[in-house]
């Protein structure tokens, strides 16, 4: 046949056009052959890094790129027999260990994990690596591996924006958090360390006054500055120490100092007060010279039993208390002082419900004549018989009822029970001479109610007559009153409801509004009467103040030519009455005539004689309505 060679075929020709025909047959015809696995057809073509590895996790082959990816030259051929687990590292956790280990036994379906590679160049990159079974009738297992490096290169820049400040370039409030949550893991402190955490928490003194007056711009580069500064002191403060405090920016002008593994109270000291000095160096910015200060609260403590939540916390209140005692300085938490604004906290979270259960009363403390000795009223103090902390004296819970306006309610509720008293008491002894009330107001009474209609509907619903209630104000709260409080003091008066100037000669004593107000009665701070305290005929007793005397003397007088009368607080002693009798004062309330008692022991004492008793070696008396 023309162009077919009849004569000997070479051999090596034969072989080529054996394979040839062979592969055709089997192709074409479908006949029986040899065939490559399944796996190979993708092999070759896939970019992405493939091994096939048998049920002992050895590699029964891998495609080029699997070899370029490890730095084998490029040929996955070469790899054949190696163990997987090796070159890929994943025996260096038990958990992926097993878990790999049963994918190859068939008990698992699949596994994914990530893994950092290092190549013989010394370079080192993440991957991602998937290990799942060949088809049924496969023996083995396809493992691939993906290059994550530039992914989580990317990840990383995210999340170091996510958890950076962009100002200061400090660690953010969200990352500090988690360095402090995860200092306070059982198993960080447990094995190893001192088993303490520290932290100082600061905010700079007047830095709104920076924004305000010369921009955010400068306020921001003041930020950075201070940023750097502390990170200097945290630096210094690491030398000696295993690791370097953490420096956060915590937003606005807070930062705070991290110290994992403190070594006590020193440690933290220390680093506040370098804190404290590296600031005192004025800031030079954008043609600036800025002065600022921080106050800083110092927390440090036992990491057991502590939480992120409860440190912050005590951070907190402890930068509170350094501004309250006078900022540029830092305060170490207190318990103590803790337990008692814990407490005020409570009093004031439960006053008004308080209020509306009831839960206060009043005791009476008794208005003594200084010329006879007769009971001629009663100042009426509230009690708060709290059902966790038991009885309260006014001072525990007044000031935070004038804080949070519960004084408003209070004060009214006050008055009506010692206005109703006052007339029971009335009615209760008709031959008696009557007793006033004299009921403590506060000035933010006047201005968040209307005290006028107030007193007068309660006069009015009680039969209480005008002139047997008096109403004390401080002298604070009356000297200089102009506007609504001057036109209520007025009204009252003009009603016959009696106005008292509570500790005078304590506050802002202007005179001259002395004259204008509608005031009736001056009660003398204590603190006077103090000076009168001695026994001057008692042998080696200590001589009175004679510059006190002559103070309340002055007084008693100014007063009387005002036409008011004087009421002497806190008389303890005989001696105290004799002299203050001696210089014209009018009451004496103390107790040396009784302590503050019940309206019950107030009605056993109306009209009776319960005694006088000669102040010694004076000749005069004085009236012992209880027990002092």
């Amino acid at each position: 046949m023309s162009g077919t060679s009849e004569g000997p075929t070479p051999a090596a020709d034969l072989d080529r056009s054996a394979v040839t025909e062979s592969d055709i047959d089997s192709t074409e015809s479908g006949s029986p052959g040899p065939q490559p696995p399944a796996y190979r057809s993708v092999f070759g073509a896939a970019p992405l890094a493939m091994a096939v590895v048998d049920s002992e996790g050895r590699i029964v082959d891998a495609n080029d790129a699997f070899g370029a990816l490890l730095g084998s030259g490029g040929s996955g051929a070469g790899l054949a027999g190696r163990v997987a687990s090796d070159l890929l590292d994943l025996a260096s956790d038990a958990r992926t260990w097993h878990a790999y280990r049963e994918v190859l036994r068939g008990r698992r379906a699949k596994l994914r994990c990530s893994r950092r590679l290092k190549q013989p160049d010394g370079r080192s990159l993440w991957t991602q690596i998937t290990v799942s079974p060949l088809d049924a009738d496969e023996p083995g297992v396809l493992l691939s591996v993906t290059d994550v490096s530039a992914h989580r290169d990317l990840q990383a820049r995210l999340r170091h924006l996510q958890m950076h400040d962009p100002v200061t370039r400090l660690p953010n409030r969200t990352l500090f958090f988690e360095r402090v949550s995860a200092a306070l893991e059982a198993e960080a402190y447990e094995q190893s360390g001192t088993g303490r955490i520290g932290l100082c928490y600061l905010d700079l003194d007047g830095f709104k006054a920076v924004n305000d007056t010369l921009g955010h711009r400068v306020g921001d580069r003041l930020l950075t500055a201070v940023a750097q500064r502390l990170t200097e002191c945290a630096a210094a403060a690491g030398q000696t120490r295993p690791s370097v405090p953490l420096v956060a920016r915590l937003g606005g002008d807070e930062f705070a100092l991290l110290v994992e593994d403190s070594t006590g109270t020193d440690q933290l000291a220390d680093l506040a007060e370098c804190v404290l000095k590296a600031l005192q160096a004025p800031f030079d910015l954008a043609g600036h010279r800025l002065a600022v200060s921080a106050s800083i609260g110092v927390v440090e403590r036992h990491a057991a039993g502590t939480t992120a939540t409860g440190l912050m916390q005590a951070a907190d209140t402890t930068l509170y208390w350094a501004k309250v005692d006078g900022k540029d300085r830092w305060t170490l938490f207190d318990p103590e002082r803790n337990a008692h604004l814990m407490t005020r906290q409570a009093l004031a979270s439960t006053l008004r419900p308080a209020i509306e259960r009831g839960e206060f009363r009043l005791d009476y403390q008794p208005l003594v004549g200084m010329s006879d000795g007769r009971l001629r009223g009663v100042e009426a103090l509230v009690r708060w018989d709290h059902p966790r902390f038991g009885l309260l004296s006014p001072n525990r819970f007044v000031a935070l009822a004038e804080e949070d306006g519960s004084i408003v309610p209070l004060g009214r509720w006050v008055l009506a029970t010692a206005c109703r008293q006052a007339r029971q008491w009335q009615l209760d002894n008709p031959d008696e001479p009557p007793l006033f009330v004299s009921v403590n107001v506060a000035v933010r009474q006047v201005w968040d109610s209307d005290l006028v209609a107030d007193v007068a509907k309660i006069l009015a619903e009680t039969g209480l007559p005008p002139n047997l209630l008096q109403l004390e104000l401080t002298e604070s709260a009356v000297m200089g009153s102009a506007g609504r409080p001057l036109q209520a003091l007025q009204a009252l008066s003009e009603m016959g409801v009696g106005i008292a100037i509570d500790d005078f000669g304590t506050g802002y004593s202007n005179l001259a509004y002395l004259s204008r107000l509608p005031v009736s009665v001056l009660k003398l701070d204590g603190s006077f009467v103090r000076g009168f305290q001695y026994e001057s005929d008692k042998e080696g007793a200590a001589p009175p103040n004679p510059a006190d005397q002559v103070v309340v003397e002055a007084m008693i007088d100014l007063a009387h030519r005002l036409g008011l009368t004087v009421t002497a607080e806190c008389v303890e002693t005989s001696a105290q009455a004799t002299r203050l009798r001696s210089i014209g004062c009018d009451t004496g309330q103390g107790w040396l005539y009784s302590r503050p008692v019940s309206p019950e022991r107030i009605s056993e004492l109306l009209g009776a004689e319960t005694g006088t008793q000669s102040a010694e070696g004076s000749g005069t008396q004085t009236y012992a309505v209880g027990n002092p």
